[in-house]
């Protein structure tokens, strides 16, 4: 007989400003689904309209007795607030509210700690959970003692965590040390592909808008791919064949949400420089998204903080087949496809060329014919668009676009 699941009971709180309806109301769902991430399920909502939090309980004190009286009603055990909560805001609602009380920020980090596969990712989000608690220890006594189990526990509380300061900041030091390891040889590999010339496309997007999916249509990887938030955290470069025979390679990297929490932005900095250094961007999202709009302002501002803006983009709106009307987008170059649709990753490569020829540098050589070395490497790390054979000359005229820097346009 299968074991019935059991879920965390939650009540999630929010405060809704004016004229910011329908941004408070997608925020909120969102919200919702990430508790549902974390394990958790909602039993109840409660909002409030107000112009500014309330600085001693975010919510009025009313609300806060409404709260008390939901959770005991319901019997949740946790109470989630979108806004992200300050140490006194934490102690001044247990003074009232007698059930475990976390943020956003925690049910995100608790995904992160959840889904961390590989040594460096699990060092980031323990971390990025470590910065985040490590302010936060003065007079929560109350509220860390009901922080024994459930969400917002995950990474550091499966070890007892340590409430001295002095423990925690030697910890974050070790981990800091032996990130820097690791993203030492990761700046080497990066080093390796720049000197061979590889052009390198990185894939960012919003959280959940199918970049596993197109990397895995793009590259015939095999990469862990789910309808849920977060489903990829460690980043993964595999190489793509474009039409031309061209080789390229391309990262996948962690979506972006809002207000993603500034300590995983830089735990994370040196997974989120493996695409700081390529040549394109193809930012990917979700076409069928009632939020769009946000997203796509997200992962901008983003790219912005991570000094990224400079790097070519094209825009790749996915599941088209999920969309009655087309995407009016403010972002170009664009193009819509389903990444599950084979015949519209055949014309994404295409496009992807297109793009490329743009930031590449044309060039016409004349190659001997027993130099078929050469001729393996310009439809290798080439757009080699012709290729004739010179009888007369006894070698082959070739015409296409290389990388600028390439040995091959090289003044």
């Amino acid at each position: 007989m299968e074991e019935k699941k059991t879920y965390e009971r939650v009540i999630i709180v929010g405060i809704e400003k004016q004229n910011e309806a329908d941004a408070f109301r997608y925020s909120f769902d969102e919200l919702e689904q990430l508790v549902e991430n974390a394990g958790g399920r909602v039993v109840a909502r409660l909002s409030q309209k107000r112009e500014k939090i309330d600085h001693k309980t975010v919510i009025g004190k009313g609300k806060i007795t409404e709260l008390k009286n939901l959770a005991e009603e319901l019997d949740a055990q946790t109470i989630v607030f979108n806004q992200e909560l300050s140490p006194s805001h934490v102690r001044n609602i247990q003074e009232m509210v007698d059930t475990k009380v976390i943020d956003r920020i925690q049910v995100i980090l608790d995904i992160f700690a959840l889904r961390a596969q590989s040594k460096e990712g699990r060092l980031q989000v323990q971390l990025a959970q470590l910065s985040y608690i490590l302010p936060r220890l003065a007079g929560q006594g109350e509220n860390m003692s009901r922080l024994g189990a459930g969400i917002g526990t995950r990474g550091p509380g499966e070890t007892k965590l340590e409430t001295d300061r002095r423990h925690i900041q030697r910890q974050m030091t070790d981990i800091k040390r032996e990130l820097d390891k690791i993203a030492a040889h990761r700046q080497r590999s990066r080093q390796q592909r720049k000197d061979s010339n590889v052009f390198q496309i990185g894939l960012i997007g919003y959280t959940n808008a199918g970049k596993s999916t197109l990397l895995n249509q793009l590259t015939e990887a095999e990469t862990y791919e789910k309808d849920q938030l977060f489903a990829t955290l460690d980043p993964l470069t595999r190489q793509c064949e474009l039409p031309s025979g061209m080789q390229v390679t391309l990262t996948d990297t962690v979506g972006f949400i809002q207000e993603l929490p500034t300590q995983l932005i830089e735990a994370f900095k040196s997974t989120l420089e493996e695409s700081k250094y390529v040549d394109m961007l193809l930012h990917v999202v979700d076409a069928s998204s009632e939020n769009i709009k946000a997203h796509e302002e997200t992962v901008m501002t983003l790219l912005d903080e991570l000094g990224m803006r400079h790097i070519p983009i094209l825009t790749i709106y996915n599941k088209r087949d999920l969309i009655d009307q087309p995407v009016r987008s403010t972002l170009y170059p664009n193009y819509t496809i389903s990444a599950r649709d084979p015949k519209d990753i055949d014309h994404l490569r295409e496009a992807i060329e297109k793009e490329m020829k743009k930031q590449m540098t044309h060039y016409q050589l004349s190659i001997p014919s027993d130099r078929g070395d050469w001729l393996i490497d310009l439809r290798q790390h080439t757009l080699l668009e012709r290729q004739l054979f010179d009888e007369d000359e006894q070698a082959y005229c070739v015409e296409g676009y290389a990388k600028k820097g390439s040995r091959w346009v090289q003044n």
